[in-house]
């Protein structure tokens, strides 16, 4: 399937929560956190925040996996997220949608890809 201009498109879209303000994200952003398994089942759901590659695995995880926005606001905190966004691979639909909903993300993005 195509859309109008010829690009592959799915007929199936996963349904991304997406944070309403930036400023309900008031997670940690130390410690140590331990996932729920709606947001994590790997049986590696603790992460240590101060660690570099666990705290962007859990915002990875978190952001892939909300069920609703409330999960965001619990686990991400929004200073932490514009630090990291450039660093997540994520799903470029989702990536899309909190890009959409926060042109600063957006910015990030555009700014990282031409440094």
């Amino acid at each position: 399937m195509a859309d109008t201009r010829g690009t592959p498109t799915s007929r199936y879209q996963r349904p991304y929560a997406v944070a309403g303000s930036l400023e309900l994200l008031r997670g940690p952003s130390s410690g140590v956190v331990r996932l729920p398994v709606h947001l994590d089942w790997s049986g590696n759901a603790e992460y240590d925040l101060d660690a570099p590659g666990r705290i962007v695995d859990l915002y990875r995880a978190v952001l892939i996996e909300a069920a609703s926005p409330q999960d965001l606001y619990t686990y991400l905190d929004a200073g932490m997220l514009r630090r990291l966004w450039a660093l997540l691979w994520l799903p470029a639909q989702l990536r899309r949608a909190w890009e959409q909903q926060f042109p600063v993300l957006a910015e990030i993005s555009r700014v990282t890809a031409t440094a």
